[in-house]
């Protein structure tokens, strides 16, 4: 193990949950699920814009967590690894369902119902108002806005993960904030 990957373990709080894990512990692997669930649905839930959709991504993207610990070198944060592992799976799903998504948002015009997802304590995670504006944002907006501002992904980093330009990534980044700032301006009126 390098210098910089020893830094990191010994300051990764999950270091040792990670270790355990990675050699077949699944009640490891289940308190890895338990301190990052929330997180991680949080993320599904503001690039799919779907209570449903947010949770089927988190759980694929713990399935793929177990399936791939062993690939985990620890240069980074557990939690880091698996955000990004998180932001890829939805954005695979988001590929594969978007003529099902599009039928069923509207790019500008509806917005999200009151939803809630699951939480681990059967109570339920509501939107806050930020997350309720978020969902009304056109796809690909939704997901620069998400990736960029809420996760902090550069968008040269964006750009590669969607198969578009940095600019098309600031781009979109602006129309989001432009449209969220319009809408929390008309709400305050």
């Amino acid at each position: 193990m390098t210098a910089v990957a020893e830094a990191y373990a010994g300051e990764d709080p999950d270091s040792a949950l990670v270790d355990q894990a990675a050699s077949g512990d699944s009640r490891a692997f289940k308190q890895l699920y338990e301190r990052h669930y929330k997180r991680v649905y949080a993320l599904c839930l503001r690039m799919t814009a779907s209570p449903e959709s947010a949770e089927e991504c988190t759980q694929e993207a713990f399935i793929k967590a177990w399936r791939k610990l062993d690939t985990f070198n620890k240069q980074s944060r557990f939690s880091t690894w698996l955000h990004t592992l998180a932001s890829r799976t939805t954005l695979d799903y988001l590929r594969k369902h978007k003529s099902w998504l599009k039928l069923v948002f509207s790019q500008e015009e509806e917005a999200i119902p009151e939803a809630q997802g699951p939480s681990l304590e059967q109570g339920n995670l509501e939107l806050s108002s930020l997350d309720k504006l978020l969902c009304r944002l056109p796809e690909r907006a939704r997901v620069v806005f998400t990736l960029h501002g809420v996760e902090g992904y550069r968008h040269v980093e964006i750009a590669e993960m969607l198969g578009i330009s940095s600019g098309a990534s600031r781009a979109q980044y602006h129309r989001a904030r432009n449209l969220l700032q319009e809408w929390l301006n008309h709400e305050a009126e």
